[in-house]
């Protein structure tokens, strides 16, 4: 879907030759989620912004669904990608449901058209429709902000989105609740996304693949398992951390742990009236973890789908998917 082949970025100043980018060759598939990782002046946003020519290509190619981006009129590609940055970049003195039909407009959608792409994408993002239709972006919170802007990079359907560190302005759990909304979303609309981040746990949770950059060189790229199990360099270790095997319980969930539990279906239930927490079968184990660390008795009810007790989880349990020394599980606190 979105290939680089050979892409370099040399910026000129007076005598001095600087590259930004150099020499990056890689491919994105079709719908998933492409994380682009670094320190911040690592070449990751520059590359990004060459996909929809905000910055110019000095040498190599980048093709969309097998077109050269360089062959497209550039107005029309820029229409054509939803674009989502930190600051939302939501226009001051639109109303909200003009924000989001900034580019419908501009394509030439009739009013009815429109109104209803509005009120489709404000129910995906959890925002009701009528009650955001006439305000504007400083009657809004941060995250609600957020989800607009997405929501505005989403209007016309495009098939490819560029996100440059969309949430990093967000507090904590704010971001956390958007990263889900977001994944939720993209199991609907299947897009094809290049999303830049410094921060290693936002990777692993959102990307299908993450290309790990630094100093304008392509480091790594693979899937997260692939980063944290086989870190190719020392660059690549270093920047993802000593806690490896901690970031891989974010990869799992709980039905990956109960299959490799030999006793769990007919292990002792004498202590289960004891234990009042439960867990979703479909949680991630990091989550999972962290939970059941804070439990008194260090066990919690794994549930399905339909909310019924299936067994039991211990702390103890989760050293037989990983490499995890017993000492260091309390470090998932």
């Amino acid at each position: 879907m979105i290939n680089f082949k050979n892409v370099t970025k040399i910026y000129e100043s007076g005598d001095k030759k600087v590259k930004a980018v150099d020499n990056i060759s890689f491919h994105v598939n079709e719908g998933e989620i492409c994380v682009f990782l670094g320190p911040s002046g690592c070449g990751k946003t520059t590359l990004l912004r060459m996909v929809n020519r905000l910055i110019s290509i000095t040498s190599g190619t980048i093709e969309v669904d097998g077109k050269d981006v360089n062959s497209v009129d550039e107005i029309m590609l820029r229409r054509s990608i939803g674009y989502v940055i930190q600051q939302n970049g939501l226009f001051p003195n639109m109303t909200i449901e003009e924000n989001i039909c900034v580019v419908p407009k501009m394509l030439g959608w009739d009013q009815q058209k429109m109104r209803k792409r509005y009120n489709e994408l404000m129910e995906m993002m959890g925002l009701h429709p009528d009650e955001y239709r006439k305000r504007y972006p400083y009657e809004l919170s941060g995250g609600q902000q957020q989800r607009v802007g997405v929501a505005r990079a989403l209007a016309a359907d495009p098939p490819v989105m560029l996100m440059d560190e969309p949430f990093g302005a967000l507090d904590p759990v704010i971001r956390e609740h958007i990263q889900n909304e977001f994944l939720r979303i993209q199991q609907d609309v299947k897009k094809t996304i290049l999303f830049v981040s410094h921060d290693i746990d936002e990777a692993i949770k959102l990307g299908d693949k993450i290309a790990v950059f630094n100093t304008g060189e392509l480091m790594q790229y693979g899937t997260p398992d692939d980063i944290l199990s086989n870190p190719k360099n020392d660059f690549v270790r270093d920047f993802i951390g000593g806690d490896r095997a901690l970031k891989r319980l974010t990869l799992l969930k709980v039905k990956d742990l109960i299959t490799k539990l030999e006793d769990f279906s007919t292990r002792s239930r004498r202590r289960a009236d004891l234990i009042t927490q439960t867990i979703s079968i479909n949680e991630n184990l990091r989550t999972a973890l962290s939970f059941i660390l804070d439990t008194p008795t260090g066990e919690a009810w794994v549930i399905d789908e339909n909310h019924k007790k299936i067994g039991v989880i211990r702390i103890s349990d989760f050293e037989i998917l990983t490499d995890i020394h017993p000492n260091e599980l309390t470090a998932v606190r």
